[in-house]
């Protein structure tokens, strides 16, 4: 297979020594993003402070990530992690008898289950829908989302076997039953197409490590404008405010939009990063990345099937994102021993990941199995 985006490759520097498949952990990281953030130190060390010039790009990350999800500006904030997305919409809801019910699935990532037990103390109930040979089928959310749910809560792509979800059958349907759709897109945003008007999102959150190809430090919230209007958030501080150049310690005005979600300063060097990066992911076009990823997978699936190894990945194209997961019993040890061979990969509990980028080829992925397998026969 020609590779569409060969010309790339040589931006990011461990490709010169290493396969990197890992990219549902973290991405890999760009001459781009490291000459941002050499540009945020050197302005430090130069001009010994930077606050406007942060500011700006700040607002800059804001702003491309609305252009990468479909969104407006102002329906943009940005918080730390997405850990801490979900605890600051959790703890800005109200739990009241006849609309306290917080729907999720077993296959989220296990802080949506952390946050939402923990409302449980304040008057939410908490209901995981099952999951079903690996994936959620639709018809669930009809039988689980009932009229006393106030959110449900999932996730675009599982970050334990690349399970895709349809965002807007599922969004049709909890709206019908009154329900609010809450979208963790950390594993697909950067590489499945994404527009929260179109699927009819409420709210949506995402990290650049992952395959938005940053760093930890900031996150993305988006919640549309109408609804972020209406909400009153506990979890506050002096950004999340209409003027916070004022210092008015007596006095709480909500800014308007989405960032009165926001609260202290934010990492400025990850959002210098994650201005680079999502430069990036918008000159290629998240639709041309899916496309390609979506061959990869397919090659992974088939070779590793040819190989003997065991996929719990879905078969069906349209239910997957670019992960594909194998089964290993010993996980995590695997992947130790193909790092020290210098194929990158990602263990979770009894799966190897492998997680393609666009800067990835096909013999990159075969590589990474021959090895997986050559492994797997050693250590039986």
């Amino acid at each position: 297979m020609k590779h569409p985006y060969a010309h790339y490759r040589p931006l990011f520097p461990v490709l010169a020594s290493k396969i990197h498949l890992a990219s549902c952990s973290q991405g890999a990281i760009s001459k781009t993003v490291s000459e941002s953030i050499e540009a945020y130190m050197n302005s430090l060390l130069t001009a010994g402070v930077n606050w406007n010039q942060a500011i700006k790009v700040v607002e800059q990350a804001k702003y491309s990530f609305a252009k990468l999800i479909g969104a407006e500006p102002n329906e943009i904030a940005v918080l730390c992690s997405v850990s801490d997305i979900f605890s600051a919409i959790a703890s800005s809801l109200s739990f009241e008898k006849g609309k306290n019910i917080i729907v999720t699935t077993d296959m989220d990532f296990p802080t949506a289950g952390h946050v939402w037990l923990a409302q449980e103390k304040f008057g939410a109930k908490v209901r995981f829908i099952p999951s079903q040979q690996g994936v959620i089928p639709l018809e669930y959310y009809e039988r689980y989302v009932t009229s006393d749910t106030l959110v449900t809560s999932i996730s675009h792509v599982c970050y334990y076997n690349g399970f895709k979800q349809d965002l807007k059958a599922i969004a049709d349907i909890v709206h019908r039953k009154g329900s609010l759709l809450f979208v963790d897109a950390y594993q697909s945003a950067g590489q499945v197409p994404i527009d929260v008007k179109k699927m009819d999102i409420d709210i949506l959150a995402a990290g650049t490590r992952k395959y938005m190809l940053g760093i930890p430090g900031i996150s993305f919230l988006y919640i549309k404008a109408e609804l972020a209007e209406k909400w009153k958030p506990r979890v506050t501080g002096w950004f999340g405010q209409e003027d916070h150049s004022k210092f008015n310690v007596h006095q709480i005005i909500p800014a308007a939009g989405t960032r009165r979600f926001e609260t202290g300063t934010p990492s400025f060097i990850s959002a210098y990063a994650a201005a680079a990066a999502i430069r990036l992911l918008l000159e290629i076009g998240v639709e041309n990345i899916s496309s390609y990823l979506n061959l990869l997978a397919q090659f992974a699936l088939d070779y590793g099937q040819e190989k003997g190894l065991h996929t719990v990945t879905p078969l069906s194209a349209h239910k997957r994102g670019g992960i594909t997961a194998f089964y290993v019993k010993n996980a995590g040890q695997i992947e130790s021993i193909l790092k020290e061979r210098n194929i990158i990969v990602s263990a979770r509990n009894d799966v190897i990941r492998i997680a393609p980028h666009f800067y990835n080829t096909q013999d990159d992925i075969r590589q990474a199995i021959d090895e997986l397998t050559t492994v797997l026969t050693a250590n039986k």
